[in-house]
């Protein structure tokens, strides 16, 4: 059996490799994955969640370029690579937009930069030269309300939406796959117990049943991973219950249960590794779900809370900028999320297609 497990499974890929969507969306989000993860890598802001503000300069247009002055910090704390590396900058320097300045026997005169061609206000600090410098620097997406940087903004906040899948995904296969394995194998009053607890989950809508979640839990990030998470048990377990009702009769379970394998290791090494198909296809569903309810979430303001990054956030601060003409601002972090859930659907379809046994 394990040789036609094998050979099943190179067939699946061979048909999935073929796909030229399914290829393609999987080399999208493994790129993504890479960029989540390593985001302050990428980040021309590398301060905690790209939270560098600069009031002076807000929601400038895509190349907007402008000197910065930056003023090293007084903090003498230090920070380790992998934590700069994973979390960001803790200590940042103090930058300010400036559009001239000067420097004279220890004293820096500069000019507060200001928009609109009008003339900033003068100032003048004493300061060594190694304390500070001037960087010119390119918001390459612009910069958003607060004058971030919105392209720190998009790599940081895809985070959120990537691995709100991963922790969503497998908090309703263990639950999923527990409920369905016990309710399908044993039948009887456990089945109905079962079933009618996915009943009465399913009958709630699944945004008000996540909100109802996130306010028991609080407003914050993990609540909200585990609140999505929670609500995406009941499908899983709807598929596996009726694989299992289907595979419990199979000659290799009877054969199984002849030599006196207990039902742990029936289900768990015989049952479930030929019935996984179906499940990794409700699987890549529910990663995309999963992006889209955290995007509504935080669109709500019940999902990850400021100043952390996320493109349902983003989008609801900038909606309003639309029709103000500045559309980029909602539009840049929609497509982001359109472009990943997307991705995950194709894959599902690719999957879907591959897995089929009848194809």
């Amino acid at each position: 059996m394990g040789n036609t497990t094998n050979s099943l499974g190179r067939l699946a890929l061979q048909k999935f490799k073929k796909d030229f969507w399914g290829v393609f969306s999987t080399i999208f989000i493994l790129i993504i994955g890479f960029i989540s993860v390593f985001a302050y890598l990428f980040s021309p802001d590398s301060s905690q969640n790209a939270n560098q503000m600069h009031l002076s300069i807000h929601s400038k247009k895509p190349g907007f370029n402008v000197d910065l002055l930056k003023i090293k910090s007084e903090n003498i704390g230090e920070q380790s690579k992998i934590d700069k590396l994973f979390f960001g900058d803790k200590i940042t320097d103090t930058e300010t937009p400036i559009s001239s300045y000067s420097f004279k026997e220890g004293e820096l005169k500069y000019t507060a930069y200001v928009s609109d061609g009008m003339e900033g206000v003068a100032k003048s600090i004493a300061i060594a030269k190694e304390k500070f410098s001037i960087v010119n620097k390119t918001f390459y997406l612009g910069t958003d309300k607060y004058g971030r940087d919105l392209l720190s903004r998009i790599l940081v906040g895809a985070r959120i939406s990537f691995f709100i899948g991963f922790v969503a995904v497998f908090i309703s296969l263990v639950i999923g796959v527990f409920m369905g394995s016990v309710s399908g194998y044993y039948g009887g009053k456990i089945d109905a117990i079962v079933m009618w607890v996915v009943n009465v989950t399913w009958s709630i809508p699944t945004l008000l049943l996540v909100i109802a979640i996130t306010l028991a839990l609080g407003k914050g990030f993990w609540q909200v991973f585990i609140a999505v998470g929670l609500t995406m048990w009941v499908e899983v377990a709807r598929v596996v219950r009726g694989q299992i009702i289907s595979a419990k009769e199979m000659q290799y379970v009877t054969a199984a249960r002849a030599l006196g394998f207990k039902d742990f290791r029936i289900i768990v090494k015989h049952i479930l590794p030929n019935i996984m198909a179906p499940v990794i296809v409700i699987c890549a569903a529910n990663f995309a779900a999963a992006i889209l309810i955290e995007s509504g979430l935080s669109f709500l303001g019940i999902g990850a809370q400021p100043p952390m990054a996320s493109w349902g956030a983003m989008v609801k601060d900038h909606y309003n900028y639309i029709i103000l003409g500045k559309p980029y601002l909602a539009v840049i972090p929609g497509l982001c999320i359109m472009s990943l859930v997307m991705a995950f659907m194709m894959i599902g379809n690719a999957l879907r297609d591959a897995l089929d046994v009848k194809g």
